[in-house]
């Protein structure tokens, strides 16, 4: 699966136990020219680079989707963390994988929206 981590997930302890799994995980933590970008615009990156996007900031993202919804705007899925604090890394990785075992395929997450 073709991932993209907010910029507020650890890159080492979030996004290399996910691509140990097996999966390709972009994070945003790890490139600065991506740091400056506003949540439309990482939405807008990871729709582009064809990568679910993974998130704790929930409440801004289901706001954000539920417009891009509303203007029939494409993207490819979108995975808002709601149970989990940012330091409880191996309870949240656990959950991400939980998430793309249930929908292993790239195709199956184009335009869901899925709270864990």
């Amino acid at each position: 699966m073709r991932l993209l981590l907010d910029a507020h997930l650890s890159p080492r302890r979030v996004g290399r136990p996910l691509s140990a799994a097996g999966h390709d995980v972009l994070a945003i933590a790890e490139t600065s020219a991506y740091a400056a970008l506003a949540d439309d615009q990482v939405l807008e990156l990871a729709a582009g680079e064809g990568r679910m996007f993974v998130t704790r900031n929930a409440k801004d993202f289901d706001r954000i989707t539920r417009r891009w919804a509303s203007l029939d705007l494409r993207h490819a899925g979108v995975l808002l963390i709601w149970t989990r604090e940012t330091d409880e890394f191996g309870s949240l990785v656990a959950d991400v994988l939980d998430a793309l075992e249930r929908l292993p395929e790239q195709d199956a997450w184009r335009d869901l929206v899925l709270a864990i």
